[in-house]
């Protein structure tokens, strides 16, 4: 079924974990995900991200097909447009019919970051729409991701407090220690932050930069405040590795290693967030 994540969210804070966002980036990871979230009767969070949009799949074709095949799912799943820094693509996504957009205007000063947020909340929230921001600034690492290689600034309890007054935003992207794409070692999360930082704000809380940031790390995220957690480097790391290690000789078998390694490494995180049904 499609839905928003307000109550997905809810329940995560009540119960202590994270739900799965994995970005698709075609057709076929768009179903794969969905197959593994069924497979496991969990919730999913549907994640494309405006960079993604493009050469393999177009914004109306990931409405459509995505709001069909969430529709059809036996389980809770929310279609969400990840990491919309365009306004005018922001709001088609909501017209299309996605059920969750994130406005990510974290490069921008607190000032601007909160008018073009509240902009987005504005319009998304008459619709039915719910919306998720970032304050602080997540960086990257050698990424697939299309994010510019800086360096993370953390979180302040602050400016996440009075963020989320002044935007009425459903839930908040904080930065923490992660960083979006392939790490070089485990990064350092700061558990201190993230433990002011739920204890004065109610909004819900989002972590990017999950892939390789190390199962121990993630495991204590979800359960200690953190509702949704994002995931992409790895899905294709895990495709990649399920084809070399198979060495398959069709480009069928090409395809079902590739689901096969990335279904296996997003059943693995849901294990590792503690989700729980819903």
């Amino acid at each position: 079924m499609l839905v928003t994540s307000k109550e997905l969210f809810q329940k995560a804070q009540q119960q202590n974990f994270a739900i799965p966002a994995p970005n698709f980036i075609d057709l076929e990871s768009l179903r794969w995900h969905i197959e593994t979230a069924e497979k496991l009767n969990m919730p999913l969070i549907l994640a494309l991200a405006e960079a993604h949009i493009g050469e393999n799949i177009t914004l109306e074709d990931a409405a459509l097909v995505g709001k069909k095949y969430a529709e059809q799912a036996k389980v809770p799943v929310v279609l969400h447009l990840d990491h919309g820094t365009t306004t005018e693509v922001i709001k088609k996504a909501i017209d299309l019919g996605f059920s969750s957009v994130m406005v990510d205007a974290s490069q921008y000063p607190f000032e601007e970051n909160v008018k073009r947020t509240k902009e987005i909340v504005e319009y998304a929230h008459q619709k039915g729409v719910v919306v998720e921001a970032e304050i602080g600034y997540v960086g990257a690492n050698e990424n697939f991701e299309g994010h510019e290689g800086k360096d993370s600034r953390y979180t302040t309890v602050e400016e996440a407090k009075k963020f989320t007054e002044q935007t009425n935003v459903d839930s908040l992207a904080i930065s923490i220690g992660t960083a979006h794409g392939i790490y070089k070692g485990t990064p350092k999360i700061n558990f201190e932050r993230l433990k002011e930082i739920r204890a004065e704000v109610d909004t819900p809380l989002v972590l990017h930069g999950g892939s390789s940031s190390g199962d121990d790390n993630l495991n204590r995220c979800a359960l200690n405040g953190i509702t949704k957690i994002n995931i992409f480097s790895d899905l294709l790391v895990a495709a990649k590795k399920g084809i070399d290690d198979n060495k398959p000789e069709t480009y069928l078998g090409v395809k079902e290693m590739a689901k096969r390694g990335m279904q296996q490494c997003l059943e693995h995180y849901y294990s590792v967030f503690a989700t729980k049904e819903v």
